[in-house]
């Protein structure tokens, strides 16, 4: 899943990118409306964190544009506003959920997940294939009944092949949905992951190389 922050309060917004990365998310920040219309151009987010009271575009106008694009980011709204009238008028713009300043942290994950959910096909309790079982909610792998651990990369990676059901997937797919965007689209880090995870799962292999294609899993 991948998330874009926009909070102009810098140490808030790094905070909850960090402890979001840590839940095993890709995460981008942007301290102001534009910089978050910016990258919503450019990026495609399943979970959009917006503060409301943001600078130089104010975040009800960033959250109108996201909703007029039509696209499938979902919001949550950030406000120290805390009254019924301001959390129905954020709602009425076109938010999907609403969380008050200031807030327990759980909670904002429990609603990051629960919003990303909604932006793409639930996943099923378990993905499996080729003797491959991944918990998603628990964030476990086993193969062949080995329990194999995993980094939080390497456990996106092999989500992003097993959600594909034997199509392929390329590396620049799995760098917009696993990495951020401070990744350098030239690096061979998605080779580096590949082959790391093929070493822990273990023999015989199942994640395939397609030539100037991508991975899959057979």
């Amino acid at each position: 899943m991948r998330v874009l922050i926009a909070e102009d309060e810098r140490m808030l917004a790094d905070s909850i990118a960090e402890g979001l990365r840590a839940e095993a998310l890709a995460v981008d920040v942007a301290y102001d409306g534009d910089a978050a219309l910016e990258r919503l151009g450019v990026n495609d987010y399943d979970v959009l964190v917006l503060d409301r009271d943001l600078p130089v575009v104010h975040g009800d106008d960033v959250c109108r544009a996201v909703v007029e694009s039509g696209g499938s980011v979902r919001v949550l709204m950030l406000t120290a506003a805390a009254d019924v009238p301001a959390r129905v008028q954020g709602l009425s713009l076109g938010a999907d959920d609403y969380l008050v300043k200031p807030f327990a942290f759980e909670e904002l994950v429990a609603r990051v997940h629960a919003l990303g959910r909604r932006a793409r096909p639930a996943d099923p309790p378990m993905l499996a294939r080729a003797g491959i079982r991944l918990d998603p909610a628990r964030r476990e792998v086993y193969r062949d009944g080995r329990y194999v651990p995993l980094t939080r990369k390497e456990f996106g990676v092999l989500a992003e092949l097993l959600r594909a059901d034997g199509a392929v997937v390329s590396a620049e797919e799995l760098l917009e949905k696993v990495w951020d965007e401070h990744i350098d689209p030239f690096t061979n880090t998605v080779r580096v992951t590949m082959m790391k995870l093929r070493r822990k799962l273990g023999p015989p292999g199942v994640i395939e190389t397609v030539p100037g294609t991508g991975y899959r899993i057979r």
